[in-house]
């Protein structure tokens, strides 16, 4: 104590500023943050109000991608039945022998498409889109609505071939596929705040878009997308319980496979989106007006 009590006497204030002046730091932190997702809000309002730019734009990424090519986006459903006949029927598990199984996997991969897609591209948005960052004045938001609209485009592609596929393994419509579309519709909703915080990794950390694809290829395989957790111990116990994707997956699936309500992990899929929402409002409204001097 003698020491501080001279330290504090010899420089008019204590060694740790912080521990003094805490309240009216976290008084000065509320502002900064009612700022910052005031910001955020009057982003995305004129994003929505320009929505037949970024539709435009992400339905003319979608040509671009398959121009001059004979099946043009269908290449989109060639590739997602491809994926899906090669974990169905030549990487055959114990579980393949289960009727459900090809349905299993159906939806498996039709949420990991997305999922995947919708993360590894953010990550280089804002460089991708640097050009008309830096030259024009339109809403951060746009850029990430048109890239969420892009991968929307692409997913209808393969959820249309999910439906042809369910429907040859006799899963008939009814109410279960109401249950099913809550857990896209949740997965939809989350899908701008994937966007919005992965582009800000990729901005900050370049070197995040090598990380995150190599993490999203192996997590593949941490995932339940085509193999079935049944008790199992160990790092598949871990890779079930503890992945956040597993609940994406469970809330679309589970209605259909099992025809059980998936409350659970309608639940965790919930406060995961409020969670990732929350975070992608702070960064909009911090560094909207920074990423300029990112990219």
């Amino acid at each position: 104590m003698p020491v501080e009590m001279a330290i504090r006497d010899g420089f008019g204030g204590s060694p740790w500023p912080a521990k003094d002046n805490a309240p009216e730091q976290r008084i000065a932190i509320l502002p900064t943050m009612i700022a910052a997702l005031n910001g955020a809000f009057d982003d995305i309002s004129k994003a929505m109000r320009l929505h037949r730019v970024w539709i435009a734009l992400a339905h003319e990424d979608i040509g671009d991608q398959h121009r001059r090519t004979t099946l043009g986006p269908l290449w989109m459903l060639v590739n997602y039945f491809a994926f899906v006949g090669t974990f169905a029927f030549v990487f055959v598990t114990k579980d393949a022998s289960n009727p459900s199984y090809i349905a299993y996997v159906a939806i498996g991969m039709l949420v990991w498409f997305y999922l995947t897609e919708t993360i590894t591209m953010s990550v280089s948005l804002f460089q991708r889109e640097a050009s008309f960052i830096q030259g024009t004045t339109l809403p951060l938001f746009v850029y990430v609505m048109r890239l969420t609209m892009q991968c929307i485009i692409r997913a209808g592609y393969s959820l249309a071939g999910c439906v042809l596929i369910l429907l040859l393994s006799g899963y008939g419509i009814n109410t279960n596929w109401l249950l099913s579309a809550l857990g896209l519709l949740l997965l939809i909703l989350a899908t701008p705040a994937f966007v919005v915080v992965f582009a800000f990794l990729g901005a900050f950390f370049p070197d995040s878009e090598f990380i995150v694809g190599n993490l999203m290829r192996v997590g593949m395989f941490f995932t339940p997308v085509f193999w079935v957790y049944s008790g199992q111990e160990g790092i598949q116990a871990y890779a079930y319980h503890w992945n956040p994707f597993t609940y994406f997956l469970e809330s679309v699936r589970d209605p259909i496979t099992t025809g059980i309500f998936p409350g659970h992990a309608l639940a965790v899929t919930g406060y995961f989106c409020l969670g990732l929402w929350a975070l992608a409002l702070l960064l909009l409204g911090l560094y909207r007006k920074r990423i300029v001097f990112l990219i």
